[in-house]
Parts: C-alpha cells; structure tokens; sequence
C-alpha cells in the first residue's frame, strides 16, 4: 500500500520486505502532489473541465466525506463515475481527474472518514468496506450519473477498492486495484516481521491533512529507527521516540501475526466466491505491495465462480510501487527498455470503457495475465500463472563448510553429489552487533541512494555480511535463460534459540561482476510452520523450513551470468528487530538479546535447495 521500498538506507538484502516503503512512495506523494498543479497536459485540450468542490456525501452513521467532482464543462449526458477514496488529500489526484473528464467520465475524489476535508476518525484501512459502499451507491443514484461507478486508485486507493467490492455495492461495476495491499500478508507485516516505517507512515496521516513535508524529513526518521536500534529500545517504544502517540500504531503491533485481526480488513472466502465484476490487477516485479496484489489474485483463482476468473485480468510490469501509476524506464539503476513505458492511463480508460460503454477489450489484454521479462525486455501473455510451472528446477546448496562471503561462497548445483564437501555452514547473529545499521546510515545515506539510486544493482551489503549470513553461488548459466515465477527455497537449519528472523536475497551477478536484486523472502523462525500459529524453535534441533513467500520476478539470465543467494538473519535499522529470546518481539530489548548460532545443511539426508521456474518457450 505504501511503498516502495525505503530506498534511503536499503541494504539489498533488505529489499522488498523491510524498509521497501519510504522513499519510493515519497516520490510517489510529491508526484501526485504536483499533480495539483496540473492543467490537465497529456489528456485532450479539447474539452474545458468544470469542478465542483466541497460535495458533501452522507454516510450511514451520519458522518459526511468530503467529494471533489470533475466532469467536462456543460454536460448534458450522464456518464459512468469514477471512484477515487484516498487518504491523502483529494487535490493530489487532479492530474487523473483531469484527464478522464476529458475523455468521457466523471471523476470523483473523496477524502476518506477523518481525512481532508471529511468529518469523523481516521481509522487506517479498516474504515473504508463500509464507506466505500455508500460513497459508491450515493455516486450512483446522483442525476449526472448513468447508475455506473468505476474505482481507481494505487496501494491504499487499491486496498479501498478491494474493501468495497467485498460489500457488493448495486452500482459498482469494476474495479483496478493497483499495488494493493493485502492486510497481514504485506502490511504492516510480511512474514510476520514489520518495520519501523509504519510510525512514518502513521504520522503522514496524523490529523486532517497529509504531513508530507514531515513524512519526506529522511534523515529525520532515519535518526529515530538508529535511535532505537543503537540503544537497543523495544520496538513499541516508536510512538514515544517519533513523539507521536496519536495513532493506531500500537493497536496495529499489538497483532504481530496472520488471524483473525487482518482477517477482519479483508475479503472472505465467501466474498472471492462471489466475485463476478470484471477485475482488473496491476502490479510490478519491485513494487513492495506485490504480494498484496497477487494475494487478492491468488485467492480469487483459487476459489472465485467460473465467470469471476474469467473476469479478472493481471499486468505484472517491470515497476517499482510508484511506477504502477506512472512507468519509469530507469528505477534502482535498472534500465527496463523502451517497452516497459505501459500507457497506463490509456489502459484504464480502455478498461473503463470495455467494462462500462460497450467499447473494446483493450489492446494490451492479449490474455488474461500480461508479464514483463527483464533482460529480453518484452512483454509475454498467458492464461494462467500455473503455466509459468511446468519446468521447475532445484539447485542444491553445497559448499567445503565456510560459505561466509562473496569471495568465499558455497555453491548451488543442478546434483545431489556431496563428495568432497562438508554437510553444514554456520553463522553467528548477534542482535547487539550495531555495525550494520552503521554502514545502512554511512554507506546509503550518505552516498544518495536516498533517491532510489542504484538500489537494484547494488551489492555492498552482499559484500559486507560481516559473519551474519551464508552466501552461495550458481555455476555460469550456459544459454540465456528465462526464470519467471515465484522461487522457492527449502532449507535444514539448527540453532541454539529460540526464535530469530531470515531473510533471503537472490541475485542475478553477470559476466561483467555487476550485480541485479531479482527477488527475496522473509520469515520469522517460530512461524515455520504457520504464518498463523507460533511454535518456538527446540534449541539444537535439525528443522525443515520452506520459504515460500518470495516475490514474483521475471528475468531472462543473461549466457554466462551465475545466480547468487544470500541467507541472513536481519539486521537493520529499517526493521524490527528479533533479540532471539523467543519473547514478544515488540517488546523485546537488548536485556532480552541472545546469540544466535544458526547452522545450515546441505547433505544427503539434509538436503537444501532453492527451486526455480525456469520457462520453456510461451507463444504469444
């Protein structure tokens, strides 16, 4: 919902999980703040806008939003109305709203419950399935309307959407969620880990109107995640460090796992069943709500009627969180290519119009799924993702026992041969060791990755572990090769606590030394088995753990590239930190630390693997 990835102070091995939610979303904030500024440039300047400010829109309890419409000056016709609910301040999304009053549909704004200009409280995500489905069947009963409402929006304006489809509202028709989040799967926790971001993010939405000069204060709050990490203070201890007590921060870290709470924000089974409007998903291999957005897709293949799959499109593009809205060639010092620019306004409206006016079916929508491949830089259609796992692959962890940096890795082999080869490698995790937030503070800080520069291809944390992590290397790739999908990485480990938090990277390393984040996972030890029930981990006890939550990426490995993955327990500033004692985290400080000794194995009867959906040819 928030994202992308704090790119300020990001170690690559903290991708997506951790920190992915600052900078990347700030650009995204002031972009769509000087959206206000906007006169409407890339839309057609043959039609005058009219806008009507100050709409007020009832809602059951009595509590009155605050809408501002824009429509083409002087219509006579009614037209289909395009839904935007947004937490940050209605004036920030003009640049859209001017552009489809301008081409054929009322576009209307609302600030949320508690927010803007609208009256009542705030309560973050939870407020908005029941407003939602008010504001829409108001939009759809005022005479300017045809009785059709739309939805359009990105991370919480995705989220919203989601929250009022699963009230069934008569009058909506479709919905685009963009990078939505999922609650529990990717907000404000992935793997049961969360980030100390969500104090930022809380206090941008503290009050009535969005503190954007507040939020965008970097060095700011990245001075109260080092306070905390360097003096070893319990993670609840934000509200007070950040001086903000005004939020439902607490409320949100009081409930550290998957259940019934976040069940409470999202849809049911009973809802994915009886979804039948056409849907519309868009999402991007960096965008750090991904799992959100593929959350709501999965679960909707899974159990959704014959005719609500068949309605319900997917574009993965080559984005990061922001470029879901607005495609950028260039993002973390990757070039996407030329055909990675998507015209995503045009896609909507082509959407809109398919769903709503009887137009065509977009062009782009050659299937029902569109992905982008990185390094061929072409888009590829399918009808499903499980065609993307017909051909998966394993390579297995081996190494001559010290595999504790990049210079001196183990190895991932297509073979279970271990001869001449040691059957574990050890690592030590010590939650008092500060140098790694040191060099996070140092190294990204100060060198301007605060800008989202080079995050994608750097690897300085790779090469700085420090004895806290394994690293591991493919042999040379013979041919390009096309991996697409979700990896997977199962993995046999020993330790001497009761809990700790992993983490883990997979790189692509060319022939040049150069180095490209592909995709990672996180998860926290005692929820191995569940991401719903905690078991703590028996000390010196040889565990299976399955990490199966990575992000979906797509890359065509470049001929002669090795693959490279990085397994860590976390360290940073831009997360919460698990002082090992198998304690409530939240809670924990550095009184609570303990040592972790973990121990990988890689062995005959210990196998450990990371398995990749490596693609055979996909006609299009």
């Amino acid at each position: 919902m928030f994202n992308n990835r704090l790119l300020k102070m990001r170690s690559s091995e903290n991708f997506m999980p951790l920190v992915n939610k600052t900078w990347v979303w700030l650009v995204l904030i002031i972009q769509m703040f000087n959206f206000g500024f906007a006169t409407g440039t890339d839309a057609s300047k043959s039609k005058e806008v009219e806008i009507k400010w100050g709409i007020k829109i009832p809602l059951r309890d009595g509590v009155k939003v605050n809408a501002t419409i824009y429509q083409e000056r002087g219509l006579k016709d009614k037209l289909p109305v395009i839904l935007c609910l947004t937490p940050y301040n209605a004036d920030t999304y003009q640049d859209f709203a001017w552009y489809y009053a301008q081409n054929g549909y009322i576009f209307a704004v609302v600030d949320v419950r508690g927010r803007g200009n609208s009256e009542g409280e705030f309560n973050p995500m939870l407020q908005e399935a029941n407003d939602g489905h008010d504001i829409v069947e108001w939009l759809g009963k005022q005479d300017w309307s045809d009785g059709q409402v739309a939805m359009w929006g990105g991370s919480y304006g995705g989220y919203d959407q989601w929250a009022t489809a699963k009230e069934f509202p008569s009058h909506l028709k479709t919905i685009v969620p963009v990078a939505s989040c999922f609650m529990g799967v990717d907000v404000p926790i992935r793997g049961n880990i969360t980030s100390p971001y969500w104090i930022q993010w809380m206090t941008l939405t503290s009050d009535k109107i969005a503190n954007f000069n507040l939020f965008g204060e970097s060095k700011y709050w990245s001075s109260i995640y080092f306070q905390m990490y360097k003096n070893h203070l319990p993670y609840a201890d934000l509200p007070k460090l950040a001086n903000n007590s005004t939020t439902k921060f607490n409320v949100w870290m009081d409930n550290p796992e998957q259940g019934e709470f976040w069940d409470s924000y999202n849809p049911t089974d009973k809802d994915f069943k009886k979804f039948k409007l056409p849907i519309l998903t868009i999402t991007g291999h960096y965008d750090g709500d991904q799992p959100g957005a593929l959350e709501y897709f999965h679960q909707h293949m899974k159990l959704g009627s014959s005719k609500g799959r068949k309605n319900h499109y997917l574009i993965i593009g080559p984005w990061d969180h922001a470029g879901t809205r607005k495609p950028k060639r260039e993002v973390g010092g990757l070039d996407f290519g030329e055909e990675s620019l998507l015209d995503i306004k045009n896609v909507h409206k082509e959407w809109y119009d398919w769903t709503m006016k009887d137009g065509e079916k977009p062009e782009f929508l050659k299937k029902q799924i569109a992905y982008y491949v990185l390094g061929s830089n072409q888009w590829k259609y399918i009808d499903s993702l499980k065609e993307l796992d017909n051909n998966r692959k394993k390579l297995y962890l081996n190494s001559d026992g010290n595999a504790t940096s990049v210079f001196n890795s183990g190895s991932l082999k297509s073979d279970l041969n271990y001869e001449n080869s040691k059957d574990s490698d050890t690592y030590i995790y010590d939650p008092l060791n500060t140098k790694p937030g040191e060099i996070e503070l140092e190294t990204v800080v100060g060198s301007g990755y605060r800008s989202g520069n080079g995050y994608i291809v750097d690897q300085s944390f790779a090469m700085s572990i420090d004895g806290n992590g394994l690293v591991y290397h493919s042999k040379p790739f013979e041919s390009d090769t096309e991996i697409s999908g979700y990896v997977k990485f199962v993995a046999w480990l020993e330790m001497n606590v009761a809990d700790t938090d992993f983490i883990i990277s997979l790189y692509e390393i060319l022939p040049n030394g150069n180095s490209i984040l592909l995709t990672d996972d996180q998860l926290r030890a005692r929820y191995r088995k569940s991401l719903r029930k905690a078991e703590m981990v028996k000390p010196g006890k040889i565990l299976k753990y399955e990490f199966d939550g990575f992000m979906f990426f797509s890359k065509q490995i470049q001929k002669d590239s090795r693959l490279r993955l990085v397994f860590k327990s976390i360290n940073s500033i831009n997360s919460q930190k698990n002082y090992n004692s198998g304690g409530i985290v939240s809670q924990e400080s550095g009184k609570d630390a303990k040592t972790a000794n973990v121990t990988l194995y890689h062995s005959e009867k210990y196998s450990t693997y990371l398995e990749l959906p490596i693609v055979k040819k996909i006609r299009n």
